[in-house]
């Protein structure tokens, strides 16, 4: 009963999110530099004092925190899901700091390696967490439960199926210092370092937790009883300042991984 109620909400949200993503075409036609700022870092809504394993931490990157509405909006719904979460985000630099603040220079060495942005944030993501602990989303990602009723007590870590029942890592639930993150670190960064995976998707992507994790045993959910993409926003509004697209088009001219010649 439960998990039909949380489908008929899914499909609700997705419902409302794509509207207003429509409605917002004729409101950046009518404002066409208008942008909304993301914070670097937000208090929880709501303060709570039930315990966790999994730290109250919601973690988004981006190229930009200067975002069009329907990524704000995303940003708004998915902090109204979490209220009891703080927010951090990291744009490009932001995450270059903290790996070199936290990480090895071998570790830092192989993530400047990497020329795609959203490779970079493959990696990035696994770092943060594996360090601070929480849950990480994609830009374009939104809850469609309420977060408390995802990440259940006890829990140290959760991972998202799609509809092949294959692991994503656009929604990805973990305390620190685990195992498995430390197992999905060092595959990405021997992929890095050995360069014979020429897509973002197998290098530094799911495809990595498919092959490093599917024989083990680990928590996971179906997308439509946690989290959901491209409701509220879409490619357009995610990459309207970014001239090179989205990675699936950058990554068919540019190199994922240049290694310097000297």
């Amino acid at each position: 009963m439960k998990n039909a109620f949380i489908l008929l909400t899914s499909r609700i949200i997705k419902l409302v999110a794509n509207l207003l993503k429509l409605l917002c075409y004729p409101f950046h036609a009518l404002f066409p530099g208008k942008r909304f700022t993301l914070p670097e870092a937000a208090p929880p809504l709501l303060a709570t004092r039930k315990p966790t394993d999994i730290p109250r931490i919601l973690w988004q990157t981006n190229f930009t925190g200067e975002v069009t509405l329907p990524v704000y909006l995303n940003y708004l719904f998915n902090r109204l899901m979490a209220p009891h979460h703080e927010y951090r985000f990291m744009v490009t630099e932001a995450r270059e700091h903290f790996i070199r603040e936290h990480y090895s220079t071998d570790i830092l060495e192989h993530y400047s390696w990497l020329q795609i942005g959203a490779a970079q944030a493959d990696f990035w993501r696994l770092l943060v967490l594996q360090k601070y602990g929480g849950v990480y989303l994609d830009i374009d990602a939104h809850l469609v439960w309420p977060m408390d009723g995802i990440v259940r007590p006890g829990m140290q870590e959760l991972y998202i199926t799609n509809r092949r029942g294959e692991i994503s890592n656009y929604f990805i639930v973990s305390r620190p210092d685990n195992p498995h993150l430390a197992d999905l670190i060092k595959a990405v960064r021997d992929n890095i370092d050995e360069n014979l995976i020429r897509g973002v998707y197998d290098l530094t992507g799911p495809g990595v937790f498919n092959r490093i994790l599917k024989a083990r045993d680990v928590d996971t959910v179906s997308y439509r009883y946690a989290c959901n993409q491209g409701s509220f926003t879409n490619e357009h509004f995610q990459y309207i300042d970014k001239a090179e697209g989205k990675w699936t088009r950058q990554q068919k001219s540019v190199e994922v991984v240049k290694r310097p010649t000297h």
